[in-house]
């Protein structure tokens, strides 16, 4: 089945939004750390996924620009074709993976800086994030 370059176009600018959205709030928690006074292993950890988060959250977003550039009609000054956005598509799906297991991580490690208690709680809500999100992003047939 072959995907059209109307639908890549509307693939693309929804996940531009979503990446956005989550690169914002993960610079968000990055400034927060970096002015904060915590400077323990653990802070560390969570200001380095959010930063991981955050770099590949924004890569996404340039790579689904690129995508979004090239399908739409009347946008680009040669005949495109999907296999012209191979690359932008590997990178853009790569790092928007990498973007969210990072961004579960940081809420996986963020209850730990209060309690063991909290900890066990945001460690459990994290992974249930995470296989959720996996889940749905896969076709899964009954």
């Amino acid at each position: 089945m072959q995907i059209t370059l109307e639908y890549w176009n509307t693939l693309a600018n929804q996940t531009i939004l979503i990446s956005s959205l989550l690169s914002g709030f993960s610079i968000t928690v990055v400034a927060n750390l970096l002015v904060s006074d915590k400077k323990d292993k653990l802070t560390n950890k969570i200001l380095k996924s959010a930063t991981l988060s955050a770099g590949c959250f924004l890569v996404t977003v340039f790579a689904m620009i690129q995508i979004s550039m090239m399908a739409t009609s009347g946008g680009y000054l040669k005949d495109v074709v999907a296999k012209d956005f191979l690359i932008p598509r590997i990178i853009g799906i790569l790092t928007f993976m990498i973007g969210l297991f990072s961004l579960t991580v940081m809420i996986s490690l963020s209850g730990w800086t209060k309690s063991k208690k909290i900890g066990i709680f945001t460690t459990a809500v994290g992974i249930l994030t995470l296989l959720l999100i996996f889940t749905t992003m896969t076709r899964i047939s009954f």
